[in-house]
């Protein structure tokens, strides 16, 4: 029997407690709802020192081109406070017209719309002319390091080769039909560490407080602003996420003082040239700024973040037509085409394939109580099988 039902789907998903780094039994249920399909199934595991394994897939069906990717993970986020929860998070209670459970929406509800979209296809038309495959991580919502970009360097070492790929998250942010992502800006994390000289607070003549440097070198981080944005994309963005001094003592001027950042940037940038501006942007206020009158100039360090991501625009036509007219075939809206948002696997899909994303409303993902609606189960589902044929018609032209 063939997978038809995306809320049966889901709830077999939602029923599997696969809370990162645990597969949980998610893979398992999926491998059994593609091997009636004709779906060949890999399960590969991946391994790097000092963080889990992961327990990966990847699905074929055909072996002709043209080959469509669908990616997504399995992996969830915890629950939180479990007695929050109307009902049990992995029970897959439906109540309301909703149905309820971790991982509803970000993201086994866009995997088991996907699944129920290609056997509809399948039931009516047979294989499509060309080949499907899954990708689908345990790591997504983890380090990302046992996930996809392992997956899909073992994919490609065997031979594989893509023409597009669409990734399931949950990309609207109010109803179905309202955006697809075909691009994310990419993000550049580091730390700084002002050195001081520790003293009494009594003393400051005998001590230099850090505390005064790295407060003025956060500042020239954040102004000015690093663009006005482009056409495609938002202005670049840095944020000052915490300052650490790790003193416990408030008559104590501490040695050193720390402070992390991010910034999420646009494709005036990339990030090497983006190091560069920072670093200029420091060298200057740090030059400029003394942790006391008539004192040295502010002594700093930056160590980087070791994977940024990097910022990138999908300009597939084929890919970006055939689902905007799925899209609005189905709901009669033509979607906003967006950039917006943060990271996701797309990053590194983006190096083997034109890419692109949509799925749930997204707006209880990682929530107590995170749901999804049945319609708009059905309604995704009925958008991914009008683009797989869609898609394939254009490929194949």
């Amino acid at each position: 029997m063939f997978p038809t039902d995306p809320v049966s789907n889901l709830a077999a998903l939602i029923r599997c407690p696969s809370v990162t780094p645990a597969e949980g039994g998610a893979l398992t249920a999926l491998e059994t709802m593609l091997a009636p399909l004709g779906f060949t199934v890999d399960r590969i595991v991946a391994k790097a020192p000092g963080t889990p394994d992961i327990e990966n897939l990847y699905a074929r069906l055909g072996t002709e081109a043209p080959h469509l990717m669908f990616a997504g993970h399995t992996d969830v986020v915890p629950v939180g406070d479990e007695s929050a929860w109307t009902h049990p998070p992995f029970s897959a209670a439906i109540a309301g017209g909703e149905m309820y459970g971790r991982g509803a929406v970000d993201m086994k509800g866009g995997i088991a719309c996907f699944v129920a979209a290609v056997a509809r296809h399948v039931e009516k038309h047979g294989r499509p002319k060309g080949s499907i495959s899954f990708l689908i991580t345990g790591d997504e919502e983890g380090p990302a390091i046992n996930g996809t970009v392992k997956l899909l360097e073992w994919a490609a070492h065997k031979g594989e080769r893509w023409d597009a790929c669409l990734v399931g998250e949950p990309t609207n942010p109010d109803q179905l039909g309202g955006m697809i992502k075909i691009g994310r800006r990419g993000s550049l994390s580091g730390r700084i560490t002002v050195h001081g000289v520790q003293g009494h607070a009594a003393y400051p003549h005998l001590a230099d407080n850090p505390v005064r440097g790295i407060l003025q070198l956060t500042q020239a981080l954040m102004d000015p602003p690093f663009d006005d944005g482009t056409e495609n994309f938002q202005p670049s963005n840095l944020e000052v996420t915490t300052i650490d001094v790790g003193n416990a003592a408030v008559n104590v001027i501490p040695a050193k003082a720390g402070a992390a950042f991010n910034i999420r940037f646009n494709d005036r940038w990339t990030a090497e040239s983006l190091k560069a501006e920072i670093v200029a942007r420091l060298d200057r206020a740090a030059m400029n700024g003394t942790l006391r009158p008539g004192r040295e100039p502010v002594k700093y360090d930056i160590v980087w973040s070791e994977r940024p991501s990097h910022v990138f625009l999908t300009r597939n036509n084929a890919l970006i037509d055939s689902l905007s007219g799925a899209v609005e075939a189905i709901t009669g809206r033509q979607p906003k085409l967006s950039t917006t948002g943060g990271t996701s696997d797309a990053r590194f899909i983006k190096d083997y394939c034109p890419v692109v994303e949509f799925g749930l409303v997204g707006r209880t993902m990682h929530m107590v109580d995170e749901r999804v609606a049945l319609a708009d189960l059905e309604t995704l589902t009925d958008i991914y099988e009008t683009f797989v044929a869609r898609w394939f018609g254009h490929a194949a032209a």
